[in-house]
């Protein structure tokens, strides 16, 4: 049994082939896609977050929308960039949307993607300390995110409060007590990855790796998942954490599937230039079920994670994506195995 779920990029665009034009649209058209999933038996509804660009920037309002409109599904984020964050603000929000649905948040965050703006967490009061540049600034966030959410009390009550306090130093609140279990890293290298476990995440790898040593992309991001789960078998955690990757899978069931996604069928890796660096991109899967199933029982990633993300084109609108998922469901796992 693998666990699936979708991801999105909550695209808007006012393109005349856009389903969703505005944010208004792509925020309630999330809401429904969401619904939609957990009724078709998907397992969960992720999106990603980006600033100062046409997509998804503030996810807690959503999430706890979804989670107060659905009962089962996992809600989540892949990935929230942590220089923009204010760690202590985050733990309150977090708390209160996984408290709103249940204890159903997996909250995925990273040091983020290349950003539409030159330093945009400069624009939210944010900056590096001396010494440090974006990736550090992240880290020393999530650092502080990860104290947080551990529950403890840190901060000296006012001895004549508004409000009764209960002894001791406070923490912050709502609270949500398992969440910091729930808490996952987007790592984009094989290092990264290991430096996730040891802090005691859980790992998010997608559709890109940051590094390139000339094997396929799912071995490498395969490589990439066995370093990370040695690395916490040394850590000495004392929980078993849990691993997604995610794909772009369209299953070829109609003409419409065929019109959309039919040249993707030669899709291969890519290689190219990520800031500065070398990266490596894994292919599209589109094909009718049968050469689906072939291609990606040979995805070793895949095979090695407990979760499966699959990345939807959102401004095709809720229905076609709930077709999306549902071929995948009905067409393709059961044959993988993966229901």
């Amino acid at each position: 049994m693998k666990k699936i779920g979708f991801l999105s990029f909550g695209h808007w665009s006012d393109s005349p082939h856009s389903q969703a034009r505005s944010a208004a649209d792509v925020l309630h058209q999330s809401i429904d896609l969401a619904v939609a999933a957990e009724e078709l038996g998907a397992d969960g509804a992720y999106f990603r977050v980006h600033h100062f660009a046409r997509q998804l920037g503030s996810p807690f309002p959503l999430l706890a929308a979804v989670g107060a409109r659905t009962s089962r599904i996992e809600i989540g984020t892949g990935v929230i960039d942590m220089r923009y964050e204010n760690p202590l603000y985050m733990t309150e929000d977090a708390g209160a949307a996984d408290l709103i649905s249940g204890g159903r948040l997996q909250l995925g965050i990273s040091r983020g993607s290349p950003e539409q703006v030159i330093d945009g967490w400069r624009y939210f009061g944010y900056q590096p300390a001396e010494g440090e540049d974006g990736s550090d600034m992240a880290r020393r966030h999530t650092d502080v995110l990860l104290q947080m959410l551990e529950g403890e009390g840190f901060a000296e009550p006012n001895p004549r409060p508004m409000f009764p306090n209960p002894p001791g130093l406070l923490r912050l609140e709502p609270h949500s007590p398992g969440l910091r279990r729930r808490i996952w890293w987007g790592a984009g290298s094989r290092s990264t990855a290991e430096w996730t476990a040891r802090k005691g995440m859980n790992l998010m790898s997608s559709t890109l790796l940051t590094e390139d040593t000339g094997v396929p992309f799912h071995q490498l991001q395969a490589e990439q998942i066995a370093r990370f789960r040695d690395a916490w078998t040394a850590a000495g955690h004392d929980w078993q954490p849990r691993v997604s990757v995610s794909r772009s899978i369209f299953p070829i069931v109609n003409d419409m599937d065929r019109a959309y996604f039919g040249l993707e069928a030669n899709s291969s890796d890519q290689v190219g230039h990520l800031e500065g660096g070398r990266a490596r991109f894994g292919k599209t899967y589109a094909a009718e079920p049968d050469k689906l199933i072939e291609d990606l029982r040979a995805d070793e990633a895949i095979a090695a994670a407990d979760t499966l993300l699959l990345t939807v084109p959102n401004q095709l609108g809720v229905e076609y994506n709930a077709h999306v998922i549902e071929a995948l469901l009905t067409d393709v796992a059961p044959a993988l195995g993966w229901r």
